[in-house]
């Protein structure tokens, strides 16, 4: 698990539990506003980093992806709601706003799967996490910061992951 920077995060998962556990390590750092940029092909894992990330954020709520409805919310027991949007089936990025982007972030932290298809819509610091497809069970991870305001989480997940051993 070399790290490419200090602010640069990859991580080979073996298994999709143990792309839970850092979905849920990721999620206990997220604070209302976060912005997660999930980038992958089908088949990459992101579903089920959401899992993880929702369980670690506090929410009891079961996690599907939201393909077909664009937003899942889940809620949490003080009220704050993390937001799950799929950005596969949207134009472009004018349709994304018209979601009110916005509200949701002044609702919770917000994940976005495909988000390449509506980034000008999207804040410009924001986490960006790669996912792809290594073996039947193995998924590379390659977790970036975009902007300044995100390295503290990279420093903070790496320690978890690292000395919590997952």
């Amino acid at each position: 698990m070399p790290i490419l920077d200090e602010s640069t995060l990859e991580f080979l998962s073996h298994s999709p539990d143990q792309t839970r556990r850092v979905g849920a390590r990721l999620g206990s750092l997220l604070k209302k506003g976060d912005v997660l940029c999930l980038n992958g092909d089908l088949g990459a894992g992101k579903t089920t980093l959401v899992q993880g990330i929702t369980q670690g954020w506090g929410s009891p709520d079961p996690v599907t992806s939201p393909t077909f409805v664009l937003i899942n919310n889940y809620r949490r027991p003080d009220g704050q709601q993390l937001s799950h949007l799929d950005a596969y089936r949207l134009a472009d990025a004018l349709e994304a706003e018209a979601l009110d982007i916005d509200y949701l972030l002044e609702s919770g932290p917000l994940i976005v799967e495909w988000p390449k298809r509506i980034l000008s819509a999207l804040p410009k610091d924001h986490l960006w996490i790669d996912l792809s497809y290594t073996g039947e069970q193995q998924r590379m991870l390659m977790i970036k910061p975009v902007g300044n305001f995100y390295k503290n989480i990279i420093i903070q997940l790496r320690k978890q992951i690292f000395t919590g051993l997952l």
